[in-house]
Formats: structure tokens, sequence, C-alpha cells
């Protein structure tokens, strides 16, 4: 659905003729593949295979039946066709054209677009899916109130964060604290996705919404991953990070702002007593911010050392140790650790 909204966001050709048709006040019906599973649903009509410009569909448009595009929407290949998908697919449309737009969306897993000449809306069906186009007024007033909630959101994790570093170094996280963490990290994720979304409907309109979404999600990377790489091993049921990402994602909205439901995501049991049990934390998240360190080198220490405490303990002679860990290196992540436990402590307490 992502990729057919790409290919119908402002500033494309096909949203030009989509919009021509809108202002001519006819109906549409384009199908956006000439697959083979296409063809054999096309009755009548007659072959084209002419370049696609904005112009010509508004004009194929006032026939009746349906139009094929090829697959890169750089070819009008068919016109005035029949679409005859099979009637016994379920749709949830009544109009005849969306109807058909529906079905053959499903028969076929082609994206389809249907143009309501009474309603003046345009609807894209994928597979399942449907989604009505809105205007890019009403979109960017959409996005503007995401990006203003993300930016609390951002604000609060950065806080979180902050704690749960300096309570790391100071060996006293609880089950709460990584919860708390996972917590706010999926709903950054959450709401950045859905303002990603808008920027696809967006298209040449929504360039300043890629930049502030950028801005605003910046330096938060892997850390779902590496919280979860934290802390998972200690759970009283142990999961594959794959699963508990999974879990986390399947969360509904309401059971996200539940800490215990995403404690039980991690494998904890997510009771009140279960909340405050304290857990020791490898250092997956804090080492990683240790700049110029090579993902394969901070595996290696979390394997040496298997945990923080044991970690942030070891000299430049243990750090040395460790395989691919030379003098020079061993001091870049001496020092890297110090800077951090310092600078959380003083973030917490200052």
């Amino acid at each position: 659905m992502r990729a057919t909204l790409a290919a119908v966001a402002p500033g494309t050709e096909l949203r030009d003729g989509l919009e021509r048709i809108l202002r001519g006040r006819t109906g549409a019906l384009i199908v956006l593949d000439d697959s083979p599973d296409v063809v054999d649903l096309c009755t009548g009509g007659f072959e084209l295979q002419v370049p696609f410009s904005a112009t010509r569909l508004r004009e194929l448009a006032k026939m009746d039946g349906a139009i094929i595009l090829d697959r890169d929407v750089t070819r009008i290949v068919r016109a005035a066709v029949q679409l005859v998908p099979d009637s016994d697919i379920k749709t949830r449309e009544s109009g005849t054209r969306h109807r058909t737009a529906e079905r053959t969306a499903k028969q076929t897993s082609v994206p389809v677009v249907s143009v309501s000449q009474s309603m003046s809306l345009v609807a894209v069906y994928v597979g399942d899916q449907r989604h009505v186009l809105d205007s890019s007024s009403q979109i960017l007033s959409r996005a503007d109130q995401a990006l203003a909630t993300l930016e609390r959101y951002r604000a609060r994790l950065d806080e979180v964060a902050g704690t749960l570093s300096a309570l790391e170094i100071e060996n006293l996280v609880t089950v709460r604290d990584a919860a708390s963490m996972l917590q706010r990290l999926e709903m950054v994720r959450r709401i950045s996705n859905e303002i990603a979304q808008y920027r696809v409907e967006l298209g040449t309109d929504g360039r300043l919404i890629g930049l502030q979404l950028s801005e605003l999600v910046g330096g938060i990377g892997l850390s779902r991953e590496l919280v979860v790489r934290d802390y998972a091993h200690q759970a009283s049921t142990v999961r594959s990070e794959a699963d508990i990402l999974h879990s986390i994602d399947a969360l509904t909205a309401t059971d996200l702002l539940n800490l215990g439901a995403v404690a039980r995501c991690l494998g904890f049991h997510g009771s009140t007593e279960s909340l405050d049990t304290s857990v020791f934390p490898l250092g997956a998240r804090l080492i990683s911010r240790i700049p110029r360190l090579p993902p394969t080198i901070s595996d290696r220490l979390i394997d040496h050392f298997g945990g923080l405490q044991a970690l942030l303990a070891a000299g430049i002679e243990d750090l040395t140790a460790v395989e691919g860990v030379g003098e020079w290196r061993a001091r870049v992540v001496r020092e890297g650790l110090s800077r951090l436990a310092e600078s959380s402590i003083m973030e917490r307490y200052v």
C-alpha cells in the first residue's frame, strides 16, 4: 500500500491525472499493472500501448470501462476495458465501480484506483486494504498534530533514557525501568511510522515533514533491540529477540500504556512485585554510544565481561585481553565509558 500511495502522491503525473479526472467530474477505474492475471479479467476495449500522460488519462476516463497501465506507470496499455472479477469474492462496497475495483485487487493482488464521480473521492485498493486519498491540506494538518505529539514523546523518551543510563551505572535498575524505556521507544516508533505514512501520501508536499521527522527520531536507531538484548536474558521466560519485538509490535495502544504488559513481552511476570525486581544490563545500549566502536567489538566485549558492571570495572589490560581490542581501542572504550558514566550521573543529580 505504501508503494502505491507513493505512486499516486502529489507531484506525480498519475496524481495530476487523477485530479484532472476529479475536476472534470467523471469517474474512472485504473489498474496499475498489466500482468497476465489482470489481462485474464479483461473483455472488450482496445489496446493502446502509448506513453502515459495526465491529459491522456483524463481523456480516456471519459469513456466507460477500465484503464490498464503498466507496473511502472509509464505506458497506457488498454482502455475502455470491462473487468470481470470473480463475483464470489466478498466486497464491502456498494457501487459497481468500487465493487469491481475491490474484487480485482483481491483476485490479482494488483493495485487498483477507483475515482468516484458522485462523491469526488479517490480510493486505492491493494489486496484486502482500502485507502481513500485526502487532500494535501488535510494530511498536512494531521501530520502537524502528529509531529507535535512526537516532539513530546521524544522529550519524555530522552528523560527516561537518561534516568535508565544513570541507574545502569549505579547498578540500580528494575524491570520497571527497562519496561519504561521499551514503552517509550515503542510509542516513538509508532508515531514515527504514522508520520512517515503521511510523508509518503504528501509526495513533493511532504519534504519539510520528512526533515522534521528525521531530526526528531535521529539517534534512536536500534535502541529497542539493544534494550531487549540488555535485559531479556534475565527473564523467567527466555524468548528470542525477534519474538519479543513482535510481541511489543502486537500490543494494542491500551496495553502499551501498561508497564506490566510490556514486561510480559520481555518475558517477566508483569506483576507489581515483578516490576520492582532488580535486573542487571549486559551494557549493549551504553556501549553502542561509544563513537568509532564497531558492532563486532561491542559484541565481543559483552560476551567477554558478561555485564555492564564488570565492563565498567575493567582496566586497560583487561580490555586488551578481548580479541580485536588493542591498546588504542581499549583506551577509547575506557574513556568512552567514563564519559558516559559521568554525564549520566550529572544529568540525574545536577
